[in-house]
């Protein structure tokens, strides 16, 4: 591993005393499940906003696609993400008759319900600011099933991904006639990231669970650092009814001696994650009282803040992402890379300030409050669950202003809808209710109902193809004319927020 990051000299530490003033308190917004886009892509009218986001399209060399597309089949006939037997007994399989790859570096392992994805994306970019070499393991992803393994920073290359796959494949195959079912698609897809971290090699993995923490696929790392961002109702089917129940399979992850990095928590969730802390002897950092977001600012392009991490205070951090939640993640991301780096144990001094900026700087998290349109602006935010639309409807208002703002929603059957729209009903003027290409999407007419009842009938307009509901909500925006100040939020699914992602230019 390369070497630990420049020591920052300690006449510039502010006093360890001074009062540790406001920690904002909202909770973050996220989303854990999902499945694959494909999509044909047909442009609406005119195109704008930012700079892409590090969002691969498909690749240019025919045999390359051909290839992709064929591995992509076979993944696809295992079972996929939201079929589950509860075990990590066929992952451990793979893992042993590959050599196990996943030990073969340090990690740092990230659960929660909201907030995991974009706090994997800023710890990864401290960690290579401090010029070590990462892989980072995300789901679901927005476009491209690549985007889940990322090396130094950006997406694996589709012809790694296929040569990865390849290389393990006899081994998947060793392991199915084995076990009593198959490796899943989730199962493959972890150990072709663990053996490409290996290959690499990185020297650090940073890893997202897919769904609760004991019986992750993913949760047969030992993580020197675990997160656990904030936690709410969602996979209650699965996880259970209580932000107890939910923190006793998360906390899962809390391995033995580790250091925790824990994001503000329900009080019933807290209790269950410090005694698991307690049980296996792992250190224990609280977002509000060792660390957290101690002042922000709405900026252009995203927010200004001052974090107080393990090691001391980072004063003025550009974070080009938006609403309070994402600065409670910088937080704990921030946290999680002092603790990786010994700050708080081993050492006293914080991390380099220059390269901490530097690193929030580059930050970007696709389909969380990104614009790919102006005029009127149209914003993509893939919140899928009540405590994800509560920060989101926050967030939009604070850092854009609209007069109008008119959402798009399509949501999975097996989300708690009402829950969602009733966190946007304040927000929205108007909603246009559709569907995405998910077999798991709910029937627009279905959505419109409940919508109807939270909305009322005169607010709701139903249109079952994504790309027309696209056309009627940009319309409605455009009703009070040009500078009108009117805008799109595009939500409810990460695969409606990808589709239309394609549908409006940017894949």
């Amino acid at each position: 591993m390369s070497e630990l990051p420049p020591d920052h000299n300690a006449d510039d530490q502010p006093d360890p005393l001074d009062p540790f003033d406001e920690i904002i308190a909202e909770e973050t917004d996220r989303d854990p499940d999902l499945a694959v886009i494909e999509a044909g892509s047909r442009t609406l009218r005119t195109q704008g906003g930012p700079p892409d986001a590090d969002i691969p399209t498909r690749p240019a060399d025919p045999e390359v696609d051909k290839a992709l597309r064929e591995v992509e089949t076979e993944l696809a006939t295992r079972w996929g993400e939201t079929k589950l037997e509860p075990s990590v007994s066929r992952i451990a399989a793979l893992m042993d008759v590959l050599g196990e790859p996943q030990r073969s570096y340090p990690s740092i392992h990230i659960t929660g319900t909201n907030g995991k994805t974009s706090t994997a994306r800023m710890i990864e970019a401290l960690l290579g600011a401090f010029e070590l070499r990462t892989g980072r393991y995300t789901s679901p992803h927005v476009q491209s099933i690549t985007e889940r393994i990322s090396l130094d920073g950006a997406p694996i290359a589709p012809e790694r991904f296929i040569e990865t796959y390849q290389d393990i494949k006899p081994y998947v195959e060793m392991v199915d006639a084995s076990q009593e079912y198959r490796l899943s698609f989730f199962e493959v897809l972890t150990g072709m990231a663990y053996a490409a971290f290996a290959d690499a090699p990185a020297d650090v993995a940073v890893v997202e669970v897919g769904m609760g923490g004991s019986w992750d696929a993913t949760n047969v790392i030992d993580g020197d650092v675990a997160v656990i961002t904030p936690i709410d109702l969602d996979h209650t089917d699965r996880l259970g009814n209580t932000h107890a129940e939910i923190a006793t399979e998360k906390a899962g992850i809390i391995k033995q001696g580790a250091t925790v990095i824990m994001a503000q928590q329900p009080v019933d969730a807290a209790q269950v994650l410090l005694k698991k802390a307690v049980e296996v002897d792992a250190t224990v950092a609280r977002e509000g009282l060792e660390f957290g977001v101690v002042e922000r600012q709405v900026a252009v392009g995203g927010q200004l803040v001052t974090l107080r991490g393990l090691g001391g205070e980072y004063p003025e951090v550009y974070l080009p992402l938006h609403g309070a939640h994402q600065a409670h993640n910088a937080a704990v991301a921030l946290a999680a890379v002092e603790a990786f780096f010994g700050v708080g144990a081993q050492r006293a001094d914080a991390l380099d300030l220059d390269t901490v900026r530097k690193a929030f700087a580059a930050v970007a998290s696709p389909g969380r409050l990104e614009v790919v349109r102006r005029s009127p602006t149209v914003v993509l935010d893939a919140a899928h669950n009540p405590a994800g639309a509560r920060a989101a409807a926050e967030a939009i208002g604070e850092a854009f202003q609209f007069s109008r703002l008119i959402g798009v929603v399509g949501a999975s059957g097996d989300k708690n809808v009402r829950g969602l729209l009733e966190a946007f009903e304040p927000v929205f003027a108007e909603v246009v209710v559709t569907q995405n290409s998910s077999h798991r999407a709910m029937d627009a007419d279905e959505l419109a109902g409940i919508a109807v009842e939270v909305f009322g009938e005169e607010r709701v307009q139903v249109e079952p193809r994504l790309p027309d509901a696209l056309e009627a909500a940009i319309t409605l925006a455009e009703e009070e004319g040009e500078f009108s100040g009117g805008g799109v939020l595009v939500t409810g699914s990460v695969i409606t927020v990808g589709e239309a992602r394609l549908l409006l230019g940017r894949g």
